[in-house]
């Protein structure tokens, strides 16, 4: 008579363990690379980058750092949900904040997927976790 195994083998446990440091590192390696972007960009982008970047972390931490030709950008499930593009990447006169099809922002039949820049109050901060977590829904 075959014994009957309760939950998983100690190998088993092992291998998820393993498996969960890889995405775990993955993650922290993909902040990493998202911090050391935007320590690169120049003042005032390099400010306002790092406050955008706290600001979508801390209001959806599922959201994963990436970055997105050459941009920060956050996803879910693989998918790309939202990324900030500094003012000096393509020489505009403002950053902006943009959405992907992915966003579940849709509002009628049209909304912006894009949001420009210029300072951060904490009227913008609140309409960006709005915007986020309405993104990710």
């Amino acid at each position: 008579m075959v014994k009957k195994q309760k939950g998983l083998s100690k190998e088993e446990i092992s291998a998820m363990k393993d498996y969960l440091n890889e995405i775990n590192n993955n993650i922290k390696q993909g902040e990493k690379v998202v911090l050391e972007k935007i320590g690169k960009m120049p003042e005032p982008d390099k400010t306002m980058a790092k406050k955008v970047h706290y600001i979508i972390t801390k209001a959806a931490p599922e959201l994963v750092p990436r970055l997105w030709y050459g941009m920060p950008a956050y996803s879910k499930n693989e998918k790309l949900i939202c990324f900030f593009q500094n003012s000096h990447k393509f020489k505009t006169r403002y950053s902006t904040l943009g959405f992907s099809d992915k966003a579940k922002l849709d509002d009628g039949s049209m909304w912006p997927t894009v949001y420009a820049l210029t300072k951060l109050n904490p009227t913008e901060e609140k309409k960006i976790i709005s915007l986020v977590k309405k993104a990710i829904k």
